[in-house]
């Protein structure tokens, strides 16, 4: 499969699992690959590869889907064993934004990883960017507010608001690391 077919395939399967149970979730994937477009610059030839990832990182919250309650797991499983999807697509979804230490909480961090290995450390960076500069409606923010709407909407004490808190200092750090890139990209001649 090429790499424009990727995104053609990505998207379909993405709303047939999202839109209409999680219309809000589907709202939120699809800026999410909004954001993976804003940033294809600094991806090269892995640009339509981050798009479909983008667009397919939550598929794991769709109830036909939802099988150990971590949706990076569940979503990367359905497309390994279900969708045969593209193996580095499925790597990235496993892991995005983090997933290891909400994995490590849940008791399932042998488990993914034993199954996913981590995806290059420039494309998980990538699409922590592109997910956590995204509100839950698909509208462009800014990581820390992300994490603050994440850690209100799960509460401070519960296991996703643990997570994310945890999480936030590489959360900033990988969404700085995309936009030194994206700076450097754009100061060199054309």
């Amino acid at each position: 499969m090429s790499t424009t077919e990727l995104t053609e395939w990505a998207y379909p399967l993405a709303e047939s699992l999202l839109a209409e149970p999680l219309p809000r979730r589907w709202a939120h994937s699809q800026g999410v690959a909004q954001r993976a477009r804003t940033i294809a610059l600094i991806l090269g030839k892995d640009a339509d590869l981050m798009e479909a990832a983008a667009v397919l990182h939550d598929i794991g919250y769709a109830p036909d889907l939802a099988k150990t309650g971590f949706h990076p797991l569940d979503g990367a499983r359905y497309l390994r064993d279900v969708a045969h999807a593209d193996e580095r697509v499925a790597r990235l979804v496993a892991h995005h934004s983090c997933a290891w230490m909400e994995a490590e909480a849940r008791g399932l961090r042998e488990e993914l990883e034993g199954e996913f290995p981590q995806a290059p450390p420039h494309l998980a960076d990538a699409l922590c960017y592109c997910d956590m500069n995204t509100t839950p409606d698909g509208t462009p923010t800014n990581p820390v507010d992300r994490v603050n709407e994440i850690a209100g909407r799960y509460g401070p004490d519960s296991l996703i608001g643990t997570f994310i808190r945890r999480a936030e200092p590489e959360i900033l750090a990988s969404t700085a690391r995309v936009v030194e890139r994206l700076a450097a990209a754009k100061r060199q001649p054309m």
